[in-house]
């Protein structure tokens, strides 16, 4: 099975792990035969999900479509936000987990 990404920053998407799933597919209306096109499915990870949701609207209709489907995730039960604070969590205990072992106060001196 091919590894899952976020679509905005590129992290791994572990199976099982919390993430936000756009699936898109094109289909024909009021031509014989109809035609559909495979579905494709766009990945997020919930800091993605929930960052893109209190941004600004991106350009392109499409963009705009998704933009609107996730905003209404986002807005619709906290659970989401809650991933991503608890992702966020997680992120800022690996940066904390180095101490002041190896690392020079910076002193600074006034020019001139």
């Amino acid at each position: 099975m091919q590894p899952i990404v976020c679509l905005r920053c590129r992290r791994e998407i572990e199976m099982g792990n919390k993430s936000v799933a756009v699936y898109m597919f094109a289909q024909t209306v009021g031509v014989r035969p109809r035609q559909k096109s495979a579905a494709q499915r766009i990945c997020f990870c919930p800091q993605c999900a929930v960052s893109l949701a209190m941004g600004l609207p991106p350009e392109g209709a499409l963009n705009m479509a998704a933009w609107d489907m996730i905003r209404e995730l986002v807005s619709a039960e906290p659970a989401l936000n809650e991933a991503a604070w608890e992702s966020l969590r997680g992120v800022i205990g690996l940066l904390g987990a180095g101490d002041a072992e190896g690392r020079s106060e910076a002193r600074y001196r006034r020019a001139g």
